[in-house]
């Protein structure tokens, strides 16, 4: 039996499984009876957090939790995200970060009739609207625990300054931002501020979007809208430097019987127990990988040679266009040089 890990109130199996990319984001989605399919599987194997939001196919990822999941609702803790939706433009949809309470309350009530229950266990504030003040927002989502239909709020992708603020007006269970190897951001505040306030961590993209993986040689094969391509990380010149470091992370992992994304997502799970991954997959073979990770326990001196590896000043590349960083509020490293 994998142990399990607290996610505010709940208990959670260390790895759950992040919705997204079987709706939206990367290459193409997988058929509907496919994207059910690795629902079903992983619920079967224990995963028990199953991570989705308003925005991930506009609704589409939503509705197929609901479909699928439904009737299994008692076997498992669900998290949605409000605040950043899509809206119909001249050329299809667009994404808007709109965290006014109004907004929130109907997000909400729209995301229960998707996901087809009366409550989400966990329900994250997707983006903080700088145009509306973090305590007006997560006040709106206090009402949604009063009235019942949400049982905890959390934050994504937010600094360990804005947590504290929004922690004083309601508890906070959980902040979830992207980390991996790759990305040490939480690793200036957000992680150890979630320690003290005894929130979880919920690490997404802990695959560093594949990367880690070993499954992405070149940028140029990935889908036109696959949101990779508007990342400095992997443009090509950044992603084939990047390249240059996975030799020898593929060495560490065949010493320590694991696969790289075993290894990666064990490195993750080390980093504290407070702390849970959502890796993404459209592969029921990947998934099943994935899972493996939960009872791989890393030696002190192989996390250390990880770490000395892998890390922001070996990585080339800014996770995000300027655009992009500019809708979030996590902490970054001080760049040196020009």
């Amino acid at each position: 039996m994998i142990s399990q890990r607290k996610l505010g109130p709940f208990s959670v199996s260390p790895i759950g499984l992040g919705c997204m990319s079987l709706s939206h984001a990367y290459s193409l989605p997988p058929a509907a009876d496919v994207a059910a399919d690795i629902l079903l599987r992983a619920l079967d194997l224990g995963v028990t957090h199953f991570d989705t939001a308003v925005l991930y196919g506009f609704g589409a990822n939503e509705e197929l939790l609901g479909r699928t999941l439904g009737p299994h609702r008692s076997r498992f803790t669900l998290a949605s995200k409000c605040g950043l939706h899509g809206v119909k433009s001249a050329t299809g949809m667009r994404r808007v970060i709109d965290a006014r309470p109004a907004t929130l309350k109907q997000n909400c009530e729209d995301s229960l009739r998707r996901l087809h229950t009366d409550v989400i266990d966990l329900y994250y504030l997707h983006r903080w609207d700088k145009s509306v003040a973090i305590e007006e927002s997560v006040g709106a989502l206090s009402d949604l625990v009063r009235e019942g239909k949400i049982r905890a709020i959390g934050l994504s992708e937010v600094s360990a300054a804005t947590l504290m603020r929004a922690h004083a007006v309601h508890p906070i269970a959980a902040v979830q931002s992207e980390y991996s190897l790759c990305t040490r951001n939480p690793e200036i505040a957000v992680i150890e501020a979630c320690r003290s306030i005894g929130a979880a961590f919920v690490a997404f993209s802990p695959l560093a979007r594949g990367f880690l993986a070993g499954a992405l040689p070149e940028v140029a094969s990935l889908e036109p809208k696959d949101i990779r391509r508007s990342m400095p990380r992997f443009a090509a010149a950044a992603h084939a430097a990047n390249l240059g470091l996975l030799d020898e992370y593929a060495k560490l992992g065949r010493a320590a019987h694991a696969s790289m994304a075993q290894l990666a997502l064990a490195w993750v799970l080390a980093r504290g127990e407070h702390v849970v991954a959502i890796p993404g997959t459209t592969c029921r073979t990947h998934l099943e990988e994935n899972l493996g990770a939960a009872t791989l326990e890393l030696q002190p001196d192989l996390i250390a040679r990880l770490d000395a590896l892998i890390n922001e000043r070996t990585v080339a590349g800014e996770r995000y266009n300027a655009t992009t960083q500019a809708e979030i509020d996590t902490e970054n490293f001080a760049r040196t040089g020009s």
